[in-house]
């Protein structure tokens, strides 16, 4: 994974948000809810986020969430994304 630059925090925060729930056989929780993409667009808006939120909480402690926005040109279609932003933890010195 380091090797093809997917250790990057930034980048493994991408790959976490493009995972759907289920995906991964090893973690069945890692990942976005798909059943988000059939909920009334009122609904999703909050849900994506919160769901974008728990994920990159969980899984990815390098990064910070500072915000996240949801846009839906189709919602009829199922077509929406979230918009992440998020900054690099600092290390923290034990000494």
């Amino acid at each position: 994974m380091l090797a093809s630059n997917n250790g990057d925090p930034r980048q493994c925060a991408s790959n976490l948000l493009k995972l759907t729930r289920g995906e991964n056989p090893y973690d069945r929780i890692k990942g976005i809810d798909a059943a988000i993409t059939d909920a009334p667009s009122a609904s999703a808006r909050y849900d994506a986020i919160a769901e974008a939120e728990w994920v990159l909480d969980t899984y990815e402690p390098r990064v910070e969430v500072e915000g996240i926005d949801f846009e839906a040109p189709d919602a009829q279609g199922g077509d929406f994304s979230t918009i992440t932003q998020i900054k690099l933890r600092e290390e923290e010195d034990n000494e």
